[in-house]
């Protein structure tokens, strides 16, 4: 039979929110390894940049009679890729870390690669492999967590939903899209 906890009392809660409060959210309770995540978040924020660009440059350079709707959703992409580095770089600093935004290490830390692609065809089939990257690496995260940091497990859970949106949009753009374009 699992082992179960008491909830504290209110004393000892009121008691435990007055010691280092310099650590802002993270309280006395916290049970992961804070540097290990603020390490794993900073790899994700660097992932997410390094597809934004990608989705960015691809959304000015694609070419050809099937362009104008598929740059349109690299574009939503990109920004979606933008609004994901934002609450991992927000979760870094609640945690007490500094996000990493040093563009001389982005593409090193980062688990997606940055593959400019020169034909349409390409570029959607180069963001499906960096969101299927994405995908098993947030997956991970959220196994590597447990239930030691629910906060960020649910931050990562929801952006691991949306890459796997962007896979099965771009999947299904890669199997209609005229091969040759």
């Amino acid at each position: 039979m699992p082992k179960t906890t008491q909830p504290a009392s209110v004393k000892t809660l009121r008691r435990d929110a007055r010691k280092h409060m310099e650590l802002g959210a993270v309280t006395q309770d916290y049970c992961a390894d804070r540097d290990a995540v603020i390490g794993q978040l900073n790899e994700a924020l660097a992932t997410e940049l390094v597809c934004a660009l990608r989705y960015r440059r691809h959304h000015f350079m694609a070419r050809g009679i099937h362009a104008r709707g598929i740059t349109a959703e690299f574009l939503a992409h990109s920004n979606e890729e933008l609004a994901h580095a934002d609450m991992l770089a927000a979760r870094i600093v609640q945690l007490g870390g500094e996000p990493d935004f040093e563009p001389a290490g982005l593409a090193a830390r980062s688990h997606a690669e940055y593959v400019a692609g020169t034909h349409l065809r390409d570029m959607i089939h180069e963001n499906l492999v960096a969101e299927r990257i994405a995908i098993h690496s947030y997956r991970d995260m959220v196994l590597f967590l447990g239930s030691d940091d629910p906060t960020t497990s649910d931050i990562l859970k929801k952006i691991l939903a949306v890459e796997e949106e962007h896979a099965d949009e771009l999947a299904d753009l890669l199997e209609e899209f005229p091969i040759g374009e």
